[in-house]
């Protein structure tokens, strides 16, 4: 018989492959209780951050700390960053997204009023359009691309992304010339 695994062990485990961070319901589901939640914080191996998400101060600060935060905040596990923040994150465009774009599914509905820095979008997506970029989920280039269209996002940023996504190898050609074509019908409107 092997001994229990601490409470910090496994909530640790969860957030190395989470830039540090771990989520109340991620511990729930560890069968981790509240108040071994609770002792973590006031003994301080973790900090409370956000309604529900905590990170370890130990854990190396990193670049994209604050969008792998953002993903976790909606509590929603189909989140995933998305439009221009998508964009700027695969670096296929100098689009600077003043809010950090996060897509969770349509039948989710956030009531929070710590969100100011984030630009919440609600979209049924497909697995396949989902992908990950520096361990956080995040659409494809061609998904982003696609919500950017839509959602008027300049032109010429646009027509960056394409290109350089199609040179760094994260649109095929097929993808670059139907988004080609989407953005100029939208821009012949």
């Amino acid at each position: 018989m092997s001994p229990r695994e601490l409470a910090r062990d496994q909530l640790w485990e969860v957030a190395t492959t989470q830039h540090g961070f771990v989520t109340a319901r991620q511990a729930t589901d560890l069968e981790i209780d509240k108040y071994a939640l609770q002792m973590l914080v006031h003994r301080g191996t973790l900090m409370r951050v956000a309604h529900g998400v905590y990170r370890f101060p130990r854990y190396p600060v990193g670049e994209y700390d604050q969008l792998m935060l953002a993903v976790l905040w909606t509590r929603a596990p189909e989140a995933c960053l998305s439009h221009e923040t998508a964009l700027d994150l695969y670096g296929i465009s100098d689009v600077n997204p003043h809010q950090i774009h996060v897509t969770i599914g349509k039948h989710r509905r956030l009531r929070r009023a710590d969100g100011d820095d984030y630009m919440i979008h609600t979209e049924d997506l497909d697995p396949s359009q989902i992908g990950w970029a520096h361990e956080i989920p995040t659409v494809t280039p061609r998904t982003a691309i696609q919500q950017c269209i839509v959602g008027g996002t300049q032109t010429y940023l646009l027509r960056q992304a394409i290109e350089r996504g199609h040179a760094q190898g994260r649109v095929t050609t097929d993808e670059r010339e139907d988004l080609t074509n989407a953005l100029e019908a939208r821009d012949a409107r």
